[in-house]
């Protein structure tokens, strides 16, 4: 049994402590990534999370820092899309991502790079799937996957866990599909929020 040491959300703190359990014994990215799925797919039906979501500020450009491991590194983080939000197509770089819908709709989208990356600010992408994702669904991004994620018709919330820390950190590449460009920038601003 795991004992909540801070004022957190009961199944916050849960939450943390089973991520930390499996990266303190999986040694190996992503089978690690692959049990810190099925522990955030358990968070994401409870309902006292579910609960609190419902008063989590919306996040334009930036994501919501909910918690950053001192020993392991890993990030959890949460975004809020108001209707209809459009995300930019982009990748992680090198870092592993679960991206885990708590409430609304929203498109999942893959792309496929055409180009060979040799040319600066020059990307060809063809998108090679479309998918609807609702509460409780759960995205796993490996690294340099191209995708975006697009908002529904209502205010939707997603939970993200990342394997490490990315802005200030490394870059990651922004697309845009319909000019064929790429830039390199760094993710989203970093907005300290907590679960209690």
């Amino acid at each position: 049994m795991i004992v909540a040491t801070t004022n957190r959300l009961p199944a916050f703190e849960h939450f943390i402590q089973g991520l930390r359990q499996v990266w303190g014994s999986v040694a190996d990215m992503e089978p690690r990534m692959k049990r810190a799925q099925t522990l955030l797919e358990a968070m994401l039906a409870d309902s006292a999370i579910i609960a609190h979501s419902k008063q989590w500020p919306w996040t334009p450009g930036q994501n919501l820092l909910l918690y950053e491991d001192p020993d392991y590194h890993f990030v959890i983080n949460a975004t809020v899309r108001k209707p209809g939000t459009k995300g930019a197509v982009h990748d992680h770089g090198h870092s592993w991502t679960l991206y885990g819908l708590i409430d609304g709709k929203e498109r999942i989208e893959r792309y496929m790079r055409l180009d060979d990356g040799k040319r600066a600010g020059h990307a060809e992408l063809k998108r090679v799937s479309d998918r609807e994702m609702g509460p409780g669904g759960v995205d796993f991004v490996p690294p340099y996957e191209v995708h975006a994620e697009r908002g529904g018709p209502e205010r939707s919330v997603a939970v993200i866990v990342r394997s490490e820390r990315m802005v200030g950190r490394f870059k990651q590449h922004i697309f845009d599909a319909d000019k064929n460009a790429v830039i390199d920038a760094w993710g989203p601003e970093q907005v300290p929020y907590e679960l209690a």
